[in-house]
C-alpha cells in the first residue's frame, strides 16, 4: 500500500494505557467497513498501577516507545489519539432529566436531546470528580414512557433516565499530561470497558442482555448492556497481576517465572489437570531446579479467580439485570486467555460465558491483534471513527443552516 492512498484515508489512532502494557494502534476502515490495522506498538507498562498513572515519567517513556513502534509500522506520523481510562476511581450514577419545551407543536429534534444531555454535565459531583460519559437510557414524552428515540415526536415534557460515568479529575488529567508530553493531542477519553465492548460484543448480544468482563493486569472492568443500552459499569481493583503474585508466593519463585508459568501452563480449573503433570523451573544462580505440579498451580489460580468472579457476580446482581442477561457473559482482556476460564465463570454464575475476540470488526489478515488482550485497542480505534463521523455530522449541520 503506498503513502498517497494512506494520506487520503482517515486513520484513527488508539492508545491503551494499561497496567501491564501500553499499546498504540493505528487503523483505517476499508471499503467493507472493517478495520485494517496499519501499525501496532506494544511495550511493557511500568508507570501504571491498577489502571491509574502512578509515575508520569515512566508512563511518558512507555507511551513514547509504543507510539514510535506503531508510527514506524504504519509509516506515518500521529497527531490525535483516542485514549482509554480505567481504575478504581470510576463510578456510575443514575439521574433523571426533564426538559419543558417552548414549542410543543414542533417535532422533538436532536437539539432538544442534546440540551437534556448537556444539563446532565452540570450535575454537582463530589470534589475532585468529573463526568466522563452521559448515556441516555430511555425517554418519556409527556406520559408516553420507555421511548428509545424521541426524535420526530411531539410533546411538551421531554424526560430521560441517564447512566452517568464519573472519574477523578486528577486521573484523567495525568493521562492528558502524559500524552501531551509525547507531543500528541487527546481527541477524547473513553472508559475502557465501553471501548472493549465495541470490539467484542455484538449488537444482538447488547440487545438480548450481556455482561462484558474485561480482565486486565491491574483491574477487572464490568459493563452490563440490555436492550442495546449500557445499564451498569464498575471497576474491580484486581486483575491478572494479583494471580501472578499469588503464584510467586505459593510456589516461591521469582515474578518473571510466575508470569511465564501462568501464561504457559495456567488453568482456572484444578479438576481439569492431572496430578502427575510437573513443570521444572531452573534454579537461581546454580541452585537446584524446582518442580511444580500443574494441578497445584491451577489450585492457586482458581482460588484467586473465584474471588474475582464473585466480585463480578456481585456487580451483576447489584445492577438488577441478573435475570435479564440472555446472552450471558463475554470475557475479554489479557486475563481472558487463561485455560478453562469460561467453564469456571459458568460454574460460579450459572450463566453462559464465552471469550470475546476482537475479530468481528477486523479485516482478514490482522491476526496479530486478534487476541482478547487487544480488545480495548481495537475498540478505541472504532470509537475514533465514531468520533470523526459525529464531528462530520456537526460540521455538515452547521454548514446547512
Amino acid at each position: 500500500m503506498n503513502d498517497i492512498n494512506r494520506n487520503n484515508r482517515q486513520i484513527a489512532i488508539a492508545l491503551d494505557i494499561g497496567t501491564t502494557k501500553v499499546c498504540a494502534m493505528a487503523g483505517f476502515k476499508n471499503e467493507y467497513g472493517k478495520i485494517e490495522v496499519l501499525g501496532v506498538g506494544t511495550v511493557k507498562s511500568e508507570g501504571v498501577s491498577r489502571g491509574v498513572v502512578s509515575n508520569i515519567d515512566k508512563t511518558v517513556k512507555a507511551i513514547h516507545e509504543a507510539i514510535q513502534i506503531a508510527q514506524k509500522n504504519a509509516k506515518t506520523t500521529f497527531g490525535k489519539v483516542h485514549v482509554g481510562i480505567a481504575g478504581q476511581h470510576i463510578k456510575s450514577i443514575h439521574h433523571h432529566g426533564l426538559l419543558v419545551r417552548q414549542e410543543p407543536e414542533a417535532e422533538i429534534n436532536e437539539a432538544d436531546v442534546s440540551k437534556l444531555i448537556s444539563d446532565m454535565h452540570k450535575l454537582v459531583l463530589p470534589p475532585g470528580d468529573k463526568i466522563l460519559h452521559v448515556f441516555p437510557q430511555e425517554f418519556t414524552v409527556d406520559d408516553e414512557t420507555n421511548i428509545v428515540d424521541p426524535i420526530g415526536m411531539s410533546g411538551v415534557r421531554l424526560e430521560a433516565n441517564f447512566h452517568i460515568i464519573t472519574g477523578q479529575i486528577s486521573a484523567s488529567r495525568n493521562i492528558l499530561r502524559c500524552v501531551e508530553k509525547v507531543g500528541l493531542e487527546v481527541a477524547d477519553i473513553t472508559l475502557e470497558p465501553i471501548a472493549s465492548s465495541k470490539a467484542v460484543v455484538t449488537p444482538e448480544e447488547k440487545e438480548a442482555g450481556v455482561a462484558l468482563v474485561d480482565i486486565g493486569g491491574g483491574t477487572t472492568d464490568v459493563a452490563i448492556f440490555q436492550d442495546g443500552i449500557i445499564r451498569h459499569t464498575s471497576v474491580i481493583p484486581f486483575g491478572g497481576n494479583i494471580i501472578t503474585d499469588d503464584i510467586k508466593e505459593g510456589c516461591t519463585i521469582i515474578r518473571k517465572q510466575a508470569e511465564l508459568l501462568k501464561v504457559k501452563f495456567g488453568s482456572a480449573l484444578a479438576s481439569e489437570n492431572q496430578a502427575n503433570d510437573i513443570v521444572v523451573i531452573p534454579g537461581l544462580s546454580g541452585r537446584e531446579p524446582k518442580e511444580i505440579s500443574v494441578k497445584n498451580l491451577a489450585h492457586i489460580i482458581q482460588a484467586r479467580m473465584e474471588e474475582i468472579i464473585e466480585q463480578v457476580y456481585f456487580e451483576i446482581r447489584n445492577s438488577g439485570f441478573e435475570r435479564k442477561l440472555i446472552a450471558g457473559i463475554v470475557i475479554t482482556g489479557g486475563g481472558a486467555q487463561l485455560k478453562h476460564l469460561p467453564q469456571l465463570f459458568e460454574y460460579m454464575t450459572g450463566m453462559d460465558a464465552r471469550i470475546g475476540y476482537p475479530t468481528e470488526h477486523l479485516a482478514s489478515g490482522n491476526d496479530k491483534v486478534a487476541s482478547p488482550m487487544y480488545a480495548t485497542g481495537v475498540g478505541l480505534v472504532l470509537k475514533g471513527f465514531e468520533y470523526a463521523e459525529r464531528n462530520n455530522r456537526k460540521e455538515s449541520s452547521v454548514s446547512t443552516r
